[in-house]
């Protein structure tokens, strides 16, 4: 295992700077991703209390935001920024202290073996996971997912896999390298950072129902895994975009075209 991925030599923390990154951790995932976990735990709980459980309630991923087309774009452009913009908060604090892109496996991408592990790690990942969420599904625990409704505008391609590109960044950079790198940084072991790691990945997925964060927490175990042993995070990001984009355009181009997708 490659102990010093993610990792610079600053020597022993004092006190203050320790307490200084578990305030930083807070901050950060405040308004990132332990933000939006809170409000899948929530949503979650009201899919629950509505009539017909889980099972009978509908969430959309990608959705129209406004009848105007062109208004529409930019506001799915401003949800690609702010992703955008969470993964350079990650990236900009690490760099900070020290810990550039290149430490956290973000150098130069070599295209060969990182796209190479990136397709495997999205079919290893992609494919069991469709079949997770439609036995979820047919078992009344998890929501109708939906991964895009956009009206049929001339961008809505380019959207998506925008779309898909900033939601890999944001937490691949945030959920991986940011947050097991700061836990390292407190003395955490391997093995409970990566479940720190996992279990942040699966809450935020928690929207989706129990099938939804249960098979988001076994992607941040393999995710995180792979990271601490490689230090490479190109992978990652590559695999996070391939299934997204997959699934977006995939569903847009089967939707009523076959009986097995809900």
């Amino acid at each position: 295992m490659r102990d010093d991925v993610g990792r610079a030599d600053t020597g022993e923390l004092t006190d203050r700077e320790r307490t200084g990154i578990r305030i930083e951790i807070l901050v950060v995932l405040g308004v990132t991703f332990g933000l939006s976990g809170l409000n899948a735990a929530l949503s979650l709980v009201e899919s629950a209390l509505e009539p017909g459980g889980v099972g009978d309630q509908t969430v959309a991923l990608n959705a129209s935001r406004s009848a105007q087309s062109i208004i529409d774009l930019l506001f799915q452009l401003l949800s690609v920024l702010r992703l955008t913009a969470w993964a350079a908060l990650g990236l900009y604090l690490l760099w900070r202290s020290g810990i550039g892109p290149r430490a956290i496996g973000l150098a130069r991408m070599r295209w060969r073996p990182d796209g190479l592990h990136g397709l495997a790690l999205a079919a290893v990942i992609g494919l069991p996971g469709l079949a997770l969420y439609l036995i979820a599904h047919a078992a009344g625990v998890s929501v109708t997912i939906v991964p895009s409704s956009l009206d049929d505008h001339w961008w809505r391609l380019p959207a998506l896999i925008l779309s898909a590109c900033a939601n890999s960044a944001a937490e691949e950079i945030i959920v991986v390298a940011y947050l097991i790198t700061r836990l390292r940084a407190l003395g955490w072991s391997e093995n409970r950072s990566l479940l720190a790691s996992a279990l942040l990945r699966g809450s935020y997925h928690l929207y989706q129902g129990l099938g939804g964060g249960l098979g988001n927490i076994v992607m941040g175990l393999v995710f995180g895994r792979y990271w601490q042993r490689t230090g490479r995070l190109w992978p990652l990001v590559i695999a996070h975009a391939l299934i997204d984009a997959v699934a977006y355009i995939g569903y847009t181009a089967l939707r009523g075209r076959v009986g097995w997708l809900p």
